[in-house]
């Protein structure tokens, strides 16, 4: 017999207890699809874990995340926390960098009978690069990448390496290839930063001889901003460092229908952690308006990413079965149901698919 499927799963603040509880409830609802026997570890995180442990993310949830196949992650209102020193710590940040998560992958398209922004049916993916650049957190291996040498002056280093870049350009490149299109685009500003961008395109330039199949351009971050907003669906796969990806893939995924519909996967050579694009929205914590679409999707995705693809192309397909029609949608979707409601409506559909 296998392996059992271990997955550790930290709720986070605001909503993410309602969104994670719904995500959990789908993931039973495909189980009998899965290859193996799945093993939920819940911790706690954030504000929670800060009054309880005194850290918003403990060593010991970092070490349980080592030890597991894959991480749901439920989002965190770290710009709340206090600072470092007395323990708040961003949880996200923390896992990117402790389980060396270089890649964050982050798919936007449009849905079937969900009006978008976009007014144009689109399926494109940003390939951010996530352990360097402008990331103060993540960029510097003592100390942070800013500091203020007077109070009137702050300063902000970007770090980027020809290892990491080669690590994200591969990990787009294979994305690109397995998707009918085959297509890249690398997002820069070596007009304006020759030296770090350039060496980012030095690495994608390298990564694009070896993958012939797949058609290659550059596009300056700026112009790559308009052309989103004028026909994203000439977009297929998107690399680029860290903060152009954390930007355009927002705007991506805004012109798809909202961050609410945003899968995001974190990656690296050894683990990956699940993450909804969105925050953590405590306004209407616990008031079951939640939309759990996002880490629902996020889930599909690190499921696909473990080999596990019957399970998420199931999930994936039910999403977008109630996603067609106002009457099986969330509220901020001109729909009707809360977040318990839309939970059973979609695990009810997950459960018939299995027939």
């Amino acid at each position: 017999m296998s392996d059992p499927l271990k997955l550790l799963c930290l709720e986070g603040d605001g909503i993410g207890p309602e969104i994670m509880a719904a995500t959990l409830a789908v993931l039973q609802a495909a189980s009998p699809a899965l290859n193996r026997e799945v093993k939920i570890e819940q911790k706690t995180i954030g504000f929670a874990a800060l009054e309880t442990e005194g850290s918003t993310i403990p060593q010991a949830v970092v070490d349980a995340a080592k030890a597991a196949d894959g991480v749901i992650l439920g989002p965190v209102s770290h710009n709340s926390y206090p600072p470092v020193d007395q323990g708040g710590r961003n949880p996200s940040g923390v896992l990117r960098k402790e389980l060396e998560l270089f890649a964050n992958h982050r798919p936007a398209r449009t849905w079937p009978g969900l009006d978008a922004p976009s007014r144009k049916a689109f399926d494109l993916v940003v390939m951010r690069e996530n352990l360097e650049g402008f990331y103060a957190d993540r960029n510097m291996f003592a100390g942070g990448g800013e500091f203020m040498p007077e109070p009137d002056v702050a300063l902000a280093f970007r770090k980027v390496t020809r290892a990491a870049s080669m690590d994200i350009a591969r990990a787009g490149f294979e994305l690109a290839a397995s998707r009918p299109p085959k297509q890249v685009t690398v997002i820069h500003k070596a007009n304006v930063m020759r030296m770090t961008d350039g060496l980012f395109l030095d690495c994608t330039r390298a990564m694009a001889d070896t993958f012939p199949g797949v058609t290659y351009d550059e596009m300056l971050v700026d112009a790559a901003a308009a052309h989103l907003v004028r026909n994203p669906a000439q977009f297929d796969v998107l690399i680029t460092t860290n903060m152009f990806g954390d930007i355009l893939s927002d705007l991506a995924s805004e012109l798809a229908g909202g961050l609410g519909l945003a899968g995001s996967l974190n990656f690296g050579a050894r683990h990956a952690v699940a993450q909804a694009q969105h925050g953590s929205a405590p306004d209407i914590a616990g008031k079951d308006q939640a939309n759990p679409v996002s880490l629902v999707l996020s889930t599909e995705m690190l499921l696909r990413h473990l080999g596990e693809t019957a399970a998420a192309d199931l999930i994936r397909a039910s999403v977008g079965i109630v996603l067609a029609l106002p009457e099986t949608r969330t509220r901020d979707l001109q729909g009707t149901l809360g977040t318990h409601e839309f939970t059973e409506v979609l695990t009810n559909l997950v459960e018939e698919g299995l027939k």
